[in-house]
């Protein structure tokens, strides 16, 4: 149960004063819909109202505060001019100017021969000073409402400053005083405020200084963010160690018979990394293990290996996909070694359904079935194994840690886990979502490929591309060219790939596929396959085919608006060709002008095509929130610690952690019982419950 102190904390934002339906739906937007989201929203700039001049020597273009008195109403007859409000002080006239306004409305605002306290910019205008729409009108007895400083949140369309800095004030009032979770020393040595007086700093800037990420209330509250993940991964894996797992060995028969029908030798890497799962699958505690390798550098090869090593001690194995592209994907490489070695593999997605499901679910049940291949199908309550003891999730920056409990409580014992990625994570950003795990590292490409020639290119040379792709495939050549949206949209100039796939179909005079995210299973399956069999020789797709898809008789990838995509997922998309002995190009078309961090973007693409260095100058470029190109994956987000600005702080939570769950792992102590509370207000209840259940 969540500590009674933080039930305040959780509740809906619809409780606030001044928040209904229509404002609730705003700030859901922008922030979240609990009062949690709204404190650990903190702002992104600051506007100093703190500057009160008399009109005669106020600077023009700065916000000013001004007592002034209302002096007359020059309304307009036209509704399409300004609406004028003449206001003075004992220095100088100031007239304040209002579009679309209500007349009655600043009669009553402002009426004549009252005193009033504006704010907003001033300006010189035909030789008088202006305020353009004011972002305060106040009485002057009302003048200590209005901040001196006043924090910027970040908005979307229809949400007003004003509207969610109130709602920020309300929430700020159930921000308790928890008990210091923090050690004492540690905070005097930085000399950090508690939690509460962090949050209410946070809320409160006075410079720019205070809105930096390197400000004692940010430094604070970052920290309580990265030791509430790292004391979470660290029960995490204490719990997964302290649980005897089952001791997985065998001859080795069924991965030789599999090895033996592949057309290449393993790479030292991928024999290295198979020893390194083999040898956690022999020991009595269970396996949690990341596979982390660049594009093409043969994972799957390797987590057969591991499913064979389970299936030769007459248990079952499970490989999940985030998608079903991947996981049919996955099923067409496996199935060759799976036959070779004679065992019977099966695949389960939302696609199979009635019967077929049925029987796919009766076999898996009796054993019949050794491998079972899917997506997120594979949580289904109807699914049940006869014995699975070797998990594998691909991709696992798609799914979260708890996606990851709940595939292994599928057995009735525990369950080996082997994570694989080909999105190479920053170190920093793998101890925060893959802590609990030990890491294998896949680091040389497959014998016979070449590196991808990768090329920059501006938008105004889109038909060069065009030519250059009528004559290479005019020899024989497939292409892939990525569109980042489906449709055009209002608000959006971006190329549209249908728009595109019509145009390649008239230029090049020949069938052209299509992929993207909105189409159904069978639709897209079919357009896959006809660009693998060759029936079309160019694949207009969306990142759809950012992981997994397989075609190595593609050799050129055109990725139009190269500027929107991240590193990560620019180097993905590239790596879906230069997977044969073929020579690959990579053409990257943008949109100019390009800005700083774009240009960088691509340079670094142009240089370099080590997965790892990419991801490192990725998190540099761009931050944490964005690395992996889907902010809605399972990796963890932070909302207050930066990665970039507080790595240093990770490094020392991550000690903290792994101190605290050694000489206290029950916390039980006072200091323990407050990082009860630090694991609730974090949500990190998962950690708390493995507490409880020993």
């Amino acid at each position: 149960m969540r500590p009674a102190i933080l039930f305040p904390l959780f509740a809906e934002t619809r409780t606030l004063s001044g928040v209904g339906p229509k404002v609730e739906k705003l700030i859901a937007r922008a922030a979240g819909t609990r009062l949690i989201d709204l404190v650990f929203d903190l702002p992104v700039g600051l506007i100093d109202r703190s500057y009160r001049p008399k009109l005669k020597d106020a600077q023009e273009g700065r916000i000013a505060t001004i007592e002034v008195t209302v002096q007359s109403h020059l309304p307009s007859r036209d509704p399409r001019r300004p609406y004028k409000v003449r206001c003075a002080d004992d220095t100088a006239f100031l007239e304040l100017v209002f579009f679309r306004a209500k007349g009655d409305y600043l009669t009553r605002a402002l009426p004549v021969g009252a005193k009033r306290i504006v704010s907003g910019r001033v300006e010189r205008y035909a030789g008088g000073l202006q305020m353009v729409h004011p972002d305060y009108v106040e009485l002057p007895e009302d003048h200590a409402e209005m901040p001196a400083h006043e924090p910027v949140y970040a908005l979307t369309d229809g949400l007003s400053n004003k509207m969610i800095g109130k709602a920020v004030r309300g929430a700020l009032e159930a921000v308790p005083d928890a008990p210091e979770w923090l050690d004492k020393h540690l905070l005097r040595a930085r000399g950090w405020p508690s939690f509460h007086d962090a949050i209410m700093a946070a809320h409160a800037p006075e410079n720019e200084t205070d809105l930096s990420p390197q400000s004692p209330a940010r430094m604070r509250l970052a920290y309580d963010e990265l030791l509430a993940n790292q004391l979470a991964l660290v029960l995490i894996r204490a719990h997964m160690r302290g649980q005897t797992g089952r001791v997985l060995k065998s001859a080795g028969k069924l991965k030789a018979k599999a090895l033996a029908a592949l057309p290449f030798a393993l790479t030292r890497s991928q024999q290295q990394a198979i020893g390194e799962i083999e040898a956690d699958m022999a020991s009595p505690s269970r396996m949690l293990r990341l596979l982390q390798g660049d594009v093409g550098s043969g994972k799957t090869v390797v987590a057969m290996a591991a499913l064979l090593n389970a299936v030769e001690c007459g248990a079952q194995g499970a490989l999940m996909a985030p998608t079903e592209i991947l996981a049919r994907q996955h099923m067409m490489a496996l199935e060759p070694l799976a036959k070779a070695a004679g065992v019977r593999l099966a695949i389960l997605t939302g696609r199979e359904k009635g019967q077929p499901r049925e029987q796919t679910l009766k076999a898996l049940e009796n054993g019949v079935i050794d491998i079972l291949v899917g997506t997120h199908a594979l949580f289904s309550e109807d699914v049940a194994f006869r014995d699975l003891a070797l998990a594998v999730v691909d991709e696992q920056h798609r799914f979260g840690v708890h996606h990851r409990m709940k595939l292994q409580g599928k057995g009735d014992r525990p369950v080996d886990v082997l994570v694989m990625t080909a999105t190479p994570i920053p170190r920093t950003l793998a101890l925060t979502a893959y802590g609990d795990m030990e890491v294998s590292r896949l680091t040389e490409r497959p014998a016979g490929r070449k590196p991808v020639d990768t090329r920059v290119l501006s938008a105004k040379r889109t038909d060069e591309v065009v030519q250059h792709l009528r004559r290479a495939i005019a020899k024989g050549a497939r292409a892939y060219w990525v569109c980042p949206l489906v449709e055009e949209s209002e608000k959006s100039d971006l190329a549209a790939a249908e728009n595109r796939a019509a145009m390649l179909r008239q230029a090049l005079g020949i069938p052209v596929g299509l992929v993207h995210g909105r189409m159904k299973g069978p639709e897209r399956d079919d357009a896959m396959a006809k660009f693998k069999s060759g029936e079309t020789k160019v694949l207009v797709a969306t990142t759809v085919i950012e992981v997994g898809v397989d075609v190595p008789e593609a050799t050129i990838m055109v990725v139009e608006h190269a500027e929107r995509f991240g590193l990560a997922q620019l180097h993905q998309l590239r790596g879906r060709v230069g997977r044969s002995s073929a020579k690959s190009t990579c053409l990257l078309i943008y949109q100019p002008p390009l800005g700083d961090t774009a240009k960088a973007r691509l340079k670094t693409l142009r240089e370099t095509d080590d997965g790892f260095v990419i991801a490192e100058e990725d998190l540099r470029l761009r931050g944490p929130g964005e690395v992996l190109g889907v902010r809605q994956s399972g990796m963890e987000e932070f909302h207050l610690a930066d990665l970039s600005a507080h790595a240093d702080l990770l490094a020392a939570a991550r000690d903290d952690a792994k101190l605290i769950v050694s000489t206290d792992s029950e916390l039980k102590s006072a200091r323990g019982e407050a990082l009860r509370v630090l694991l609730y207000l974090f949500e990190r209840d998962e950690a708390v419950r493995l507490l409880r259940a020993g």
